[in-house]
C-alpha cells in the first residue's frame, strides 16, 4: 500500500462526514414536519385552542401547560422543530454546501415564521394566522427537499 493512501481515506472520509451528518439531518426533518402538519391538521380540525392572551410567548406557554395533549405535542414539537433547523444551518456551514446551507437558512426562517404564526393563532384565534403557518410549514418542508438534493 503506497504511502499515505490511509491519510487520503481518512481526508476523503472526514470531508464527507458534515455532508452525511447534514442529508440524515435533513431526513429527520423532513419525517418530523410531515407529522407535525399533520398534527396541525388534527389540532386544526378537533381541538379547541385555550382563550387568546396578548402576548405571544404567554400565548405559546398556555398552548403547552393548559391546551390539549394534541396541542401542547404540536407547540412542543414546533420548538424542537425550531432548535432542529438551527442545527441543520450549523450543519450546513460546516457541509462547505452553499446550495444546502441557503436552503437551511429559509427553512429556518420558514419555520421561525410558522411558530410566530401558530402563536400569534392562540393569541387572537384569527384564520390567517393557522393559514400562515401551514403555509410556512410547506415552504419548510420544500426548503429540507432542495437541502437534501443538493447534498448530492
Amino acid at each position: 500500500m503506497p504511502k499515505g493512501s490511509a491519510s487520503s481515506v481518512s481526508n476523503q472520509a472526514s470531508r464527507t462526514a458534515p455532508v452525511t451528518a447534514m442529508r440524515r439531518a435533513c431526513l429527520a426533518m423532513l419525517v418530523l414536519l410531515l407529522i407535525q402538519y399533520g398534527l396541525g391538521m388534527a389540532v386544526n380540525l378537533y381541538v379547541k385552542v385555550p382563550a387568546g392572551h396578548p402576548e405571544l410567548g404567554q400565548a405559546f406557554a398556555k398552548a403547552i401547560t393548559q391546551g390539549a395533549p394534541a396541542l401542547a405535542i404540536h407547540a412542543s414539537l414546533g420548538l424542537l422543530l425550531v432548535l432542529n433547523a438551527i442545527g441543520l444551518v450549523v450543519q450546513g456551514v460546516k457541509s462547505g454546501r452553499r446550495n444546502a446551507l441557503a436552503a437551511a437558512i429559509v427553512g429556518l426562517l420558514a419555520l421561525a415564521g410558522a411558530a410566530f404564526n401558530g402563536a400569534s393563532f392562540v393569541s387572537n384565534g384569527r384564520p390567517y394566522a393557522s393559514l400562515a403557518m401551514a403555509l410556512l410549514t410547506a415552504l419548510a418542508l420544500l426548503s429540507y427537499v432542495v437541502a437534501l438534493y443538493s447534498l448530492d
